[in-house]
């Protein structure tokens, strides 16, 4: 029994020895997907040994509900870059990240007052944004090759849009463009290492 526990104690350290941290990740926000139905991916590639690049983006081409009496949908496009900061080493922990955005959208019957002001759900929204912030998040491993990651961002965006009538074909209102502070991320993703 000593010899067995000797000898795995050997191996296990031999593996850590040679195993070397992580450098590309392959991964999804479970929470951005599941909410608004947002098929997403990210790639994260190891930059030093505290620090990763985060490339993301979704993309959502589908009407929730587009008949003539009910134009409900939240179609749009997200990219993201993010520059992340590990306290302890890239993949694992805590990390502090900055990042930008850009995203076009096309959104109507959506119940958005902090982004489009009271009564957003009577309105149809289509334009374009832009913006940036900070944010904060943990790495749990779940293995070898899975981890989950937990992550909030708080920033500043600019939105431009025009605004129509909620029906569909709805009479175009005007043209405006509007100071976003607030969450600008938030995810819980799922998270796969390639190498």
């Amino acid at each position: 029994m000593k010899i067995r526990s000797i000898f795995t104690l050997l191996i296990l350290t031999l593996l850590v020895s040679y195993s070397r941290a992580q450098d590309i990740a392959i991964k999804t926000n479970l929470l951005y997907g599941g909410y608004t139905y947002t098929p997403n991916l990210s790639l994260e590639i190891g930059l030093g040994k505290r620090s990763t690049l985060d490339l993301g983006g979704g993309y959502n081409p589908w009407n929730l509900d587009g008949t003539a009496e009910n134009n409900k949908k939240l179609v749009h496009w997200l990219g993201e870059i993010e520059y992340r900061y590990w306290l302890c080493q890239r993949f694992s922990g805590h990390f502090f990240g900055v990042h930008v955005l850009g995203s076009q959208y096309n959104i109507a019957q959506q119940d958005l007052p902090l982004i489009f002001g009271k009564g957003s759900k009577e309105y149809r929204f289509e334009g374009y944004g832009y913006g940036g912030g900070i944010s904060y998040g943990y790495n749990f491993f779940l293995g070898i090759r899975w981890s989950i990651e937990a992550n909030l961002g708080i920033g500043y965006a600019r939105l431009h849009y025009d605004k129509y009538k909620c029906q569909k074909c709805g009479e175009k209102i005007g043209t405006e463009s509007r100071n976003y502070f607030g969450p600008t991320k938030a995810g819980i993703s799922l998270i796969y290492y390639l190498k």
